[in-house]
């Protein structure tokens, strides 16, 4: 199947997916087809912040057609944070969507994981993964979500991640597992990887990204049915 993915949001996080892909169709020695379109980082900002949700949907749906006129027959937003319109995109794709977010709730049962700790963007943080998570209570530090957030965009932006905002993000997920008992912590925004690869915190820590890959991958080397994916139409 080829996998249409919505990039650039930000760029760190759209090379992880492509290098993650890339190497589940290498391990099952099968060729990847996939085509990337680039949407533009600050665009989504803005629109997150403001909540924007049609706006930002309109940005997504000229580019989904550029996906499906390239023989993508799915689509995905390569952004947790990105997914805040996911709705309002889903109404004007020309493509199925295959959701970052609802092959979660079903992961988490599956590992045993009763609560998880969120870091990623503001609006992730403050409605617990879009309220989408019917099976796992989700916590997040409600006095912290302004300041972590922005610590989160302005690393998604810049690409980079600083020795003082790994500590941040690592401290952060210490506290939610020792203080408000997550079984796990969730990188819940796709620029992640670039504080937590080559950590080994004391806490479980679950890469998002790595259960959305998992499902493009499978997509890709035909395991799967969109039916079985739930690709939303």
């Amino acid at each position: 199947m080829h996998i249409g993915l919505i990039g650039g949001i930000g760029v760190a996080a759209t090379m992880v997916y492509y290098q993650r892909l890339s190497a589940a169709l290498a391990a099952r020695e099968l060729p990847l087809e996939l085509t990337i379109v680039q949407a533009q980082a600050r665009d989504l900002v803005r629109n997150n912040l403001a909540d924007e949700r049609v706006a930002q949907a309109q940005i997504y749906a000229p580019l989904i057609d550029r996906l499906r006129a390239a023989g993508a027959d799915c689509a995905a937003i390569t952004s947790l944070g990105g997914h805040f319109c996911y709705d309002e995109t889903l109404a004007l794709s020309s493509l199925p969507l295959i959701s970052a977010v609802k092959p979660l709730d079903a992961f988490f049962v599956a590992e045993g994981i009763g609560k998880v700790g969120l870091l990623g963007t503001q609006v992730v943080m403050r409605t617990k993964l879009y309220g989408q998570l019917g099976q796992t209570e989700a916590v997040a530090l409600e006095d912290e979500i302004q300041p972590l957030g922005q610590t989160y965009l302005d690393m998604a932006l810049s690409g980079l991640c600083t020795d003082a905002q790994r500590d941040i993000f690592l401290d952060a997920g210490q506290r939610m597992v020792t203080r408000m008992g997550a079984d796990a912590i969730v990188l819940a925004g796709t620029d992640l990887n670039l504080a937590f690869d080559g950590q080994s915190p004391d806490y479980r820590v679950i890469d998002a990204l790595d259960v959305h890959v998992d499902v493009l991958a499978r997509l890709a080397a035909d395991e799967m049915t969109l039916e079985e994916a739930g690709a939303d139409q």
